[in-house]
């Protein structure tokens, strides 16, 4: 069984680390790396490198590839009921079940992420406001531990396992498969309303007037706009279209599927290229080219996955890298939390390429999962060393100062006292990970830098 030294990183493409890289190509094969694992730095699970900072890098230690595990197990058409192995893409399952009448329980804004790296994030989507995340829609899962025992999870057998894999991080053991349960949809599109808001105020007015009526809400926006501008978005709130309902010249194909090849970014664009000059007249753009319409039809693929029109897309900020930021802060302090958040950062010059908000209904019992009622924000920005290292620290005392947390998946610059405070549940997870794995042998570079994981 061979494995292969390589650089590692999310796909912010910050940090970027030395690892040992495995891709087994048998379940049987995945118990012998773990044991095997000789580094202090342990192993940990890696799917198609979507989260962002380094929670599936492992620097000095081995990573190991999923994606020769990707079979559909088994499917009941009737309740929509599917069991599948974890190195299945989100992306594939759509290819196989949107023309059959099925789409995906909650999705996050890419599908290029497998199912196991969905469920080890606990993801969420436009819809948590009513559907919450994809621990609401996960049946049960296969678990196998560091000592080579597969476990049975699900909320009624072996449940504080499940709790604690679900939004673990995938450091409680393997993900080998998992069952959820699928929506029936009549067509591939839904009825969109796109709204431009002036402010904050209207953003959130907007937010609590409509969102019970929409199934998915979400909102790009303009985080360089100051004064009475701030906070000024374009709101994208939509609805399942049934067949019915289509437009005439859609009816012909109502269950089409997404575009299978799509264009790649070529290169490295310079470091320069993204600058709060050139974010500015984006943002002025966007907002303009964006005005209120409701009622129109639109793919599913271009309302959940715009980013995904490109393979690649993370290579615009350039060979630097860059961190995506996202917190949630609860709804009683939403607004003062989120006005302090957004002069903050135009106070530090740096600016937010893509922002967006959306609002999070109910959180859940897994114990690390992120979603809990309130407004959430992700902000990215180009990894610039100690000025955005200073902005971080500064927004997480704004997140911590309202009762609110950042997300693991997306996360590159939290240090262990700040996840400590946003995450009082941690004591509880790393006593139920020092029993599913006393060696310690599941390990990231983010688990040690927050402190959910030690050197062996």
């Amino acid at each position: 069984m061979r494995s292969v030294a390589a650089a590692v990183s999310g796909w912010g493409r910050f940090p970027v680390e030395p690892a040992q890289l495995h891709r087994p190509e048998r379940w049987s094969e995945l118990a012998e790396i773990v044991r095997s694992a000789e580094s202090a730095r342990g192993v940990i699970s890696r799917g198609l490198g979507r989260a962002y900072g380094d929670a599936a890098s492992n620097k000095n230690g081995a990573v190991l590839l999923h994606t020769r595990f990707d079979r559909l197990l088994a499917f009941d058409a009737a309740s929509g009921a599917l069991e599948a192995e974890a190195g299945i893409s989100l992306a594939e399952l759509l290819r196989v079940f949107v023309p059959r009448g099925f789409f995906l329980p909650v999705t996050p804004g890419t599908k290029f992420v497998t199912l196991g790296g969905a469920i080890a994030a606990d993801v969420h989507g436009k819809n948590h406001h009513r559907d919450g995340s994809l621990f609401s829609a996960l049946e049960s899962l296969r678990l196998l531990t560091a000592a080579g025992e597969i476990l049975d999870c699900s909320r009624a057998e072996n449940r504080e396992a499940f709790l604690a894999t679900v939004g673990g991080m995938g450091l409680t053991g393997i993900i080998l498969s998992a069952r959820l349960r699928l929506r029936p949809i009549e067509s591939a599109y839904l009825r969109v309303d796109q709204e431009r808001t002036r402010d904050l105020d209207e953003t959130l007015e907007r937010f609590a007037s409509g969102d019970d009526a929409m199934q998915f809400s979400s909102a790009w926006i303009d985080c360089l706009a100051t004064g009475r501008s701030l906070g000024r978005c374009v709101l994208f709130r939509g609805n399942w279209l049934a067949r019915a309902e289509l437009p005439a010249k859609l009816r012909g194909a109502p269950l089409r599927v997404h575009r299978q090849r799509l264009p790649s970014v070529p290169i490295d664009f310079p470091n320069f290229t993204l600058n709060r000059l050139s974010m500015g007249a984006f943002n002025v753009a966007y907002y303009a080219a964006h005005p209120t319409r409701l009622g129109f039809a639109q793919h599913y693929d271009s309302h959940f996955y715009p980013l995904d029109v490109a393979h690649g897309w993370n290579r615009i900020w350039g060979p630097r890298g860059f961190v995506q930021y996202q917190l949630v802060v609860p709804l009683e302090s939403g607004r003062e939390a989120l006005v302090r958040v957004l002069e903050c950062c135009a106070a530090s010059g740096l600016g937010s390429f893509l922002t967006v908000l959306k609002k999070f209904g109910a959180g859940n019992e897994a114990i690390l999962s992120f979603p809990r009622p309130g407004y959430t924000l992700t902000l990215d920005f180009a990894q610039c060393g100690e000025r955005l290292v200073a902005l971080a620290r500064a927004l997480d005392r704004i997140v911590l100062a309202h009762g609110g947390r950042v997300y693991l998946a997306k996360d590159a610059l939290l240090d262990r006292e700040t996840f400590a405070a946003m995450y009082p549940e941690a004591a509880r997870f790393r006593a139920l990970k020092a029993q599913l794995d006393p060696e310690q042998r599941f390990s990231s570079s983010l688990a040690r830098r927050v402190g959910l994981a030690d050197a062996r």
